[in-house]
């Protein structure tokens, strides 16, 4: 065990070291390291092979606990902690991080909604709450501006548009989309900040016709939009940030393939037990016994 233990941790500390901490001597260890690989040390081979593979599946967007539960799908049996070691000693880990910011501006002179959500960001069932925002996304022509909807039941990205101008258009093209996919019940609540597109008369007759209920944030307060916010900053630390776009167009296609492709049906989503959107409504539908619907 404890040349073993020298062996997986090698990389880290001088084998001089680890031979006077566990009292053994260096010739023992480096007999140990000739001999024939333990079942263990075949065993963790293995899983590294498997563990690279969902890594490079996972666009490198994947650490220890996605790949965990990713591992425990496919039948494999194994501790979290296993998976990092592992996961460190192949030099593996998740993309980089860095902030964003966010886009919309209030009027200050418009009418808006009360807070529905109050900061609640659940929902017991499919398409009965949504949440929207705005993002922008720089290319060598200039910004991309994209409107998402989310699903707060299963934080599926219900509506998606996208244009090189940030308007009430692109906000409805969004909500056209997500009731024409998704066919929601009458009395849907809609939640966005007061940015002006969202807060606009014509944006507000749209709502109305589509027979939801509008809810905007609290003035100045991200927090309020948090689930939205959440899902622009995968995006961005996940994928936008590691692309270099020359046209509008080829930003579009990206996004489009990163949403749909990749975050709606792969990625596995912590708040949702590990599951991808797609399947975690596949679940859901299963358990209620009735048809799955378009995802």
């Amino acid at each position: 065990m404890k040349y073993s233990y020298m062996k997986i941790h090698e990389a880290e500390f001088s084998v001089e070291r680890m031979s006077d901490v566990f009292k053994v001597s260096r010739s023992g260890y480096y007999k140990f390291i000739a001999s024939k690989p333990s079942a263990r040390m075949e065993e963790n081979k293995r899983l590294g092979e498997e563990i690279k593979v969902i890594h490079k599946d996972s666009r490198q967007t994947y650490g220890s606990p996605r790949i965990h539960a990713q591992l425990k799908s496919q039948g494999e049996r194994c501790s979290r902690k296993r998976v990092a070691h592992i996961m460190h000693r192949e030099g593996l880990r998740a993309k980089m991080n860095k902030r964003f910011k966010v886009t919309t501006k209030a009027n200050p002179k418009a009418k808006t909604a009360p807070n529905i959500l109050q900061q609640d960001f659940t929902a017991a069932s499919p398409d009965q709450r949504w949440v929207a925002d705005i993002t922008y996304v720089a290319t060598a022509q200039g910004w991309l501006y994209v409107a998402a909807i989310l699903d707060l039941f299963s934080r599926h990205i219900v509506g998606l548009a996208m244009s090189k101008r940030m308007t009430t258009d692109l906000i409805s093209s969004a909500l056209d989309q997500a009731v024409t996919h998704r066919k929601p019940d009458v009395g849907l609540t809609h939640h966005s900040d007061k940015g002006c597109q969202y807060t606009s008369q014509e944006f507000k007759i749209l709502l109305k016709k589509y027979g939801m209920i509008a809810s905007n944030s609290g003035t100045g307060n991200c927090y309020d939009n948090a689930a939205m916010e959440s899902f622009f900053h995968t995006l961005k630390t996940e994928h936008i940030y590691f692309e270099s776009y020359q046209t509008r167009e080829q930003a579009k296609q990206s996004i489009f393939e990163y949403v749909e492709v990749f975050y709606n049906r792969k990625r596995r989503h912590s708040t949702l037990g590990y599951l991808s959107p797609a399947d975690f409504e596949k679940q859901w539908y299963q358990q209620q016994g009735v048809p799955l619907q378009t995802v």
